[in-house]
């Protein structure tokens, strides 16, 4: 059975559930997206879920924003097709959907008030992107990328052992 994660922004203004099979907070990211929409360290961890499960209530303080790239992967500007949710009375960042993958939503681990289980290891991606401020904390086991990594959410939470059946 998924775990049934619950979220909420800070004001409590939009509260959320959604299952998921791959709960654990492993992926850093540390492109300039994440780092300015809600990455206060430097970056922001997504979690999976199953798109079809998000039960959302407080959906009128809801706003979205579509980020605009223009970096060396994307060398002529694009609007993203990922909408990142957010709350639009306190500014919480609360998941990111995209519909070119419309069986998935993913959760930013800051908005969950759920317990979450404590990764093994964890991937630090887009690091050539990162702030010069910004000096990552690499465990033994973390796996380090400049842009993405070939291995899915999903196929890391089955290499770890940690997807939630």
């Amino acid at each position: 059975m998924p775990l049934l994660l619950k979220g909420s922004c800070r004001c409590n203004a939009v509260r959320f559930e959604v299952e998921s099979h791959t709960p654990v907070p492993f992926m850093l990211c540390y492109c300039s997206i994440c780092r300015k929409q809600q990455g206060g360290g430097g970056f922001a961890i997504n979690l999976g879920a199953d798109y079809e499960t998000l039960n959302i209530r407080g959906k009128r303080s809801l706003g979205v924003y579509r980020a605009e790239i223009e970096d060396d992967e994307h060398p002529h500007c694009e609007v993203s097709t990922g909408e990142r949710n957010f709350c639009r009375k306190c500014g919480s960042a609360l998941w990111l959907y995209d519909p070119t993958w419309p069986e998935l939503v993913h959760p930013f681990a800051s908005a969950i008030d759920s317990d979450l289980p404590k990764p093994p290891e964890k991937v630090h991606l887009m690091l050539k992107y990162k702030a010069n401020w910004v000096e990552p904390e690499i465990g033994k086991r973390d796996k380090m990328f400049d842009v993405y990594p070939e291995e899915s959410i999903a196929d890391w939470h089955k290499r770890t052992g940690m997807w939630v059946e």
